[in-house]
């Protein structure tokens, strides 16, 4: 696991400016470093050494020296590919999964994208035509972000490796703004920096005389089989074990997160690591928001050691900052912050861990997808009906039985944009100050062409189609990669691979999620080993209580400092989020969520616009 960053058109650099971006981002690689220079392109590496530690050093060259890569990430099924390339006549100089990249590149060119099997993102230039090669794993485990600025294209894993080159300009993208206070994240290819954009996953790029080309490679094709339950129970426990074992390859001893639900537990007992790690917080709530007894309980039944932690509100608001340096873009999921936590614990004991992000929406965990199933007397209105009502509640003020009534009137594509829905539009503008801003796309917008995509589905597949392109990538991957690498860790989820994923495309509806329970196939293939109480039990991750301590005097002026200061200004009607802040405290609403998002933001745009 790595970190790259580089640009062409090196405007005179004899590797200064490229040492000042690779310095940004030392914590994705304090093992090592490297560089490579010309006179049109400059490619910088920060290594976390994790496989051949002794010969695996980037840029790499392929035989000739005519290919030099740039690569984060790890590829499982690298072995399998080496021993084909041998076969056709390859020789390879080390053992480590990077090599590979070169040398299938040059055996099959872009089609060796769809062959690999892992997280990555890599950039390969090519001497002899001055072109650049580069792709993105299939989920966006890995980020690649890139820009053009002056007669420079700059690329790496970090926006903030950018910051450093002369040709960077540093400008807030407004929009972006808007679309956040919607979902809690950003949700397009253009970041909150002003023409600097994500290449989306599960798309590779060439780059030649100026022009970037983009292709998309894969696609998931949610095609149910006919089949039991039992019958995909025992597929989902072959699949799940096979790439654990396949995520286990390191030359470093590999831990696991462990939270006390399915997911982290699943993950824990295959992978027979020898060490787990759980976080808990401090809170005058007691135990709710610490859950390490439980995840202690657990460990000992699979007879593995936990190492656990109780995090105080003082370590999480001081450490807030920080961590939103490390995101690149506000990120205002409380979880992140815990992730972070738990990284560095388990920095402290290992450079690799395993994680269960990806099964809920593989798999269809989330409550929410229950929601098109449930059917109440309420439903059995015509819809034209439920639709005239809704529309006249959207009116009120909001409250849950309104709010209720004005969902049932709209169809999944216009009520569903993925598992955060913070601000509506009509209240996101009534905060903005920026007119820009305001006229940013609408959610249902930016998500329309997904739901185009699986307009033949039913609507449970919908809602998991579209959170695996939007929602996999923009929170819980984001916070994955960043909370992880910004502690020098490696993190590894074994759900989100590619021969999982092929199964979990066929799994019926009727095998994912019903009234009752969710993701039933995989709750089923892990009762054969989890106690019973671990593979029903809901989800909850790491819980943390910011609705609480948004509440105590404490928080609840270091909010208010921040709402009502000149930043919050440039881009709040103030008295509006003061006023959101004074009915949490006072019990009237809970605005802990929107609240957190505006909060995050702003404590974002300190770190970055200072």
């Amino acid at each position: 696991m790595c970190g790259f960053t580089g640009f062409t058109n090196t405007i005179g650099d004899d590797g200064t400016i490229l040492a000042l971006m690779m310095d940004r981002i030392i914590h994705r690689g304090p093992d090592a470093a490297g560089q490579f220079v010309d006179h049109d392109i400059a490619l910088g590496f920060r290594r976390l050494s994790i496989i051949d530690l002794k010969e695996g050093d980037q840029p790499m060259f392929n035989e000739d020296k005519s290919l030099v890569l740039v690569f984060n990430g790890e590829i499982y099924n690298f072995q399998e590919l080496r021993e084909e390339l041998i076969e056709k006549g390859h020789t390879f100089a080390n053992r480590s999964d990077s090599e590979v990249l070169l040398h299938g590149y040059e055996e099959w060119g872009a089609d060796m994208v769809p062959r690999l099997r892992g997280m990555f993102a890599f950039v390969i230039f090519d001497r002899r035509d001055h072109s650049l090669f580069g792709a993105r794993d299939m989920f966006g485990i890995k980020p690649f972000y890139y820009t053009f600025m002056g007669d420079s294209f700059l690329f790496g894993s970090e926006i903030k490796s950018f910051l450093d080159h002369p040709n960077f300009k540093k400008e807030l993208n407004e929009e972006a703004l808007a679309h956040y206070l919607s979902f809690q994240y950003s949700p397009t290819e253009e970041t909150f920096f002003k023409n600097v954009f994500k290449l989306p996953p599960a798309h590779f790029f060439t780059f030649r005389d100026g022009k970037l080309e983009k292709t998309r490679y894969f696609r998931p094709d949610f095609s149910e089989q006919t089949g039991v339950l039992d019958y995909f129970a025992d597929l989902t426990d072959k699949a799940v074990r096979e790439s654990v074992k396949a995520h286990k390859i390191a030359d470093v001893e590999v831990g696991s997160f462990l939270s006390s639900g399915i997911d982290s537990s699943y993950i824990a007992e295959a992978a027979q690591v020898d060490k787990t790690f759980t976080v808990g917080f401090e809170s005058p709530d007691g135990d709710r928001y610490n859950e390490i007894h439980f995840a202690k309980e657990f460990a000992d039944t699979i007879g593995v050691e936990n190492i656990s932690k109780i995090i105080t509100p003082e370590e999480y608001w001081g450490e807030f900052p920080n961590i939103q340096y490390h995101m690149d873009e506000p990120l205002a999921d409380p979880a992140a912050i815990a992730l972070y936590f738990v990284s560095r614990l388990a920095s402290e004991h290992v450079k690799v861990v395993m994680s269960g992000e990806g099964a809920d929406e593989l798999f269809g965990g989330y409550r929410i997808y229950q929601e098109p199933i449930t059917v109440t007397a309420y439903d059995k209105l015509p819809f034209a009906i439920r639709r005239f009502i809704g529309k006249i509640c959207s009116y009120l003020p909001q409250k849950h039985g309104i709010n209720y009534l004005v969902r049932r009137g709209k169809t999944i594509e216009e009520r569903f944009i993925g598992n955060a829905s913070i601000f509506s539009v009509k209240e996101r503008n009534a905060l903005l100050k920026s007119e820009t801003a305001k006229h940013a796309a609408t959610p249902q917008t930016l998500c329309a062409k997904y739901y185009r995509e699986v307009a033949d589905k039913d609507d449970i597949t919908k809602m998991q189609y579209l959170d695996i392109h939007m929602w996999l990538m923009g929170d819980i991957l984001l916070k994955a990669d960043k909370t992880s690498m910004a502690n020098s860790l490696e993190l590894r989820v074994p759900f989100l691979d590619k021969k999982v994923m092929e199964l979990a495309e066929t799994i019926p509806l009727s095998c994912r999620v019903n009234t009752k329970t969710t993701k039933l196939a995989l709750r089923k293939a892990a009762e054969r080993t989890l106690p019973r109480r671990t593979a029903e039990k809901d989800k909850l991750g790491f819980p943390v209580p910011i609705r609480v301590w948004l509440k105590e005097e404490q928080y609840y002026n270091k909010v208010k400092e921040m709402f009502t200061s000149g930043r919050a200004e440039q881009f709040f009607v103030t008295e509006k989020l003061v006023a959101l802040l004074d009915a949490h405290k006072a019990g009237k609403a809970d605005n802990s969520r929107k609240i957190w998002t505006v909060y995050t933001f702003l404590i974002w745009h300190q770190q970055y616009f200072a």
